[in-house]
């Protein structure tokens, strides 16, 4: 019979990517639909670029996070994604 550590070892890693997967990319899907209102053109195609943007980040990053070596790489993957644009989202807001 596992004990709780066993488990912990074994399937932490899994649940940290899906965490990850969900948390994270809708995060950096988020941060991403708001920085594009940085971008020099009219509020209205800004925010249908956002949201059409977002859904393909959001995808790439599910994607990505299940595609590296280790879910300490994921996680900080998206950390430094979000880290760069986070004074964009900053500033529009």
């Amino acid at each position: 019979m596992k004990t709780l550590a066993d488990r912990v070892r074994s399937q932490g890693p899994l649940i940290s990517r899906i965490v990850a997967a969900l948390f994270g990319g809708y995060a950096l899907a988020a941060l991403l639909s708001v920085a594009v209102l940085a971008l020099p053109m009219s509020k209205p195609q800004a925010v249908l670029t956002g949201q059409l943007a977002s859904f393909a980040i959001y995808a790439g990053a599910v994607i990505w996070v299940f595609a590296v070596r280790s879910a300490w790489k994921a996680w900080s993957g998206l950390a430094i994604v979000a880290a760069a644009l986070l004074p964009l989202a900053w500033a529009v807001s």
